[in-house]
């Protein structure tokens, strides 16, 4: 038996949704040749359609040759309807709308977004307004790749007084967010052959782009504390280290100055760098933000960070602040990349930071963040009792869920979403496999509260129910 996702809010007939999800399932190997296919009256019941519906739709499949009837024994796949090395992409239209439509309805735990519909609009509407307004005709020009000094001005001066970063505005980079400040180093950096020293897990994404020139990653593993700094192998000669200190992606941990200080003194043996990634240390519930570790050593430490969680994604603004020996060419990559970063947004966001409004946004998040965590760690509580272990909630936007009996394989993950629930797991930023298997991201900054407590019942409720479907299958 095979599972297809029909859903009557759509404007596509439910024949074409059979349809279309068979002849994928056949094209892609899915459904072999010779297997046989669910009896018109059983996949009617199974799907709750009208069995007419499954007729029409058999009976396209087989005006194209996809499934034959066989006499009194009922309908098989046809020899010859697989397509051997199918590109995907040309089937995807009609899944790519069911995840298009299904995205309302779907609670979805995803880590690193902000609250969207808390965005500021109309504070940055209005100074964006000023700003198109009332800066000069040259601002619609090209600019320079390393950003507007107005924006670096002030920005460097926010840095220093909230994160302890020490740097020149010279010094920054302003880049379409993150990912590209993390590619430019990269490509600055990197070449065939070198190795990267990184937190073991670490978000597959960043292991992509820095393997992407060829250079070998050596993870290194992480506790409740962040990246184990003693078992950093000492023969080797990284061109850099990267390290998420203030809030270790994704377990959650804070550096402690004594692992700080030695990694500082690996990267001056090693002659390397330190990539500091700061992506949201400024929702921290107990204390104040964690110092940078860019502020022991700015000759020697690399520091990211972006306004995509504490404002929006879709502004694509983030920054890089780098040695002086490193700005110039950096700035030329920047350039090779995209030109610049647009500007109107640039000098919006001075102003922004200027006055005042970014400090007090941040303030106001952090009540609504506080909430929203309590909110998940009580649900998980309610629904889980004594059987899930929550880790690094006390900074950012999501937390860490480690269930007692629970491997959260693919199929796991897949009966979590015909529940219309969608988690990450810790074991996909893996490099070494096997460690995390029972531990997934749970993101709360995008979910109102009730929200938050319906995704966990339906955590529990897929979670229950797979397990009875395996004891029954054990009797």
């Amino acid at each position: 038996m095979f599972w297809i996702p029909i859903d009557r809010s759509r404007d596509i007939p439910l024949i074409r949704q059979v349809y279309e999800q068979i002849r994928t399932k056949i094209l892609r190997g899915e459904l072999q040749a010779g297997e046989r296919l669910p009896s018109t009256r059983e996949l009617a019941s199974d799907l709750q359609v009208s069995r007419n519906v499954i007729l029409e739709a058999y009976e396209q499949l087989h005006a194209e040759g996809f499934i034959e009837g066989r006499q009194g024994a009922g309908t098989y796949v046809a020899e010859g309807a697989y397509l051997e090395d199918l590109n995907c992409d040309s089937l995807s239209f009609f899944e790519d709308m069911n995840t298009e439509n299904d995205r309302d309805n779907i609670i979805s735990f995803r880590s690193g977004i902000p609250a969207l519909d808390l965005f500021p609009r109309k504070i940055w509407g209005k100074l964006s307004q000023q700003v198109c307004i009332e800066t000069p005709h040259s601002i619609f020009g090209y600019d320079h790749p390393e950003g507007r000094l107005e924006l670096r001005q002030i920005l460097s001066r926010y840095l220093l007084r909230t994160r302890g970063v020490r740097c020149h505005p010279n010094q920054l980079v302003i880049t379409s967010g993150a990912t590209q400040a993390l590619s430019l180093i990269a490509r600055l950096l990197l070449s065939q052959g070198d190795q990267v020293v990184m937190e073991d897990p670490v978000t597959h994404e960043i292991q992509s782009i820095f393997s992407s020139p060829g250079a070998e990653l050596c993870p290194v593993p992480v506790d409740e504390h962040g990246m184990k700094t003693d078992l950093i192998p000492q023969d080797i000669k990284p061109k850099f280290m990267f390290v998420t200190p203030s809030h270790q992606f994704p377990l959650g941990g804070t550096l402690p100055i004594q692992r700080r200080i030695q990694l500082i003194h690996f990267a001056r043996k090693a002659d390397c760098y330190i990539v500091e990634d700061d992506y949201d240390s400024e929702f921290r519930y107990q204390g104040a933000p964690i110092s940078s570790l860019q502020g022991l050593d700015p000759d020697r430490v690399i520091y990211i960070g972006t306004f995509s969680k504490i404002l929006s994604p879709a502004l694509r603004l983030g920054y890089l602040v780098l040695p002086p020996s490193l700005t110039e060419r950096c700035r030329h990559l920047k350039w090779f990349t995209d030109l610049h970063t647009p500007s109107l947004e640039q000098l919006t966001l001075a102003r922004f930071i200027q006055e005042g409004h970014l400090e007090r946004h941040i303030s106001k998040m952090k009540k609504v963040y506080r909430r929203r965590r309590e909110t998940l760690i009580n649900a998980l509580d309610t629904y889980f009792e004594n059987k899930v272990t929550v880790s690094g909630d006390s900074t950012g936007l999501h937390l860490i869920a480690e269930f007692e009996d629970i491997v959260f394989t693919d199929q796991v993950l897949d009966k979590l979403l015909d529940y219309r629930v969608r988690v990450y797991s810790v074991e996909l930023h893996a490099n070494r496999k096997g460690a995390h298997q029972n531990k997934i991201i749970l993101g709360y900054g995008n979910l109102a509260e009730e929200e938050i407590t319906e995704g966990i019942r339906r955590i529990k409720a897929a979670l229950d129910n797979d397990i009875k479907k395996a004891r029954r299958q054990m009797c």
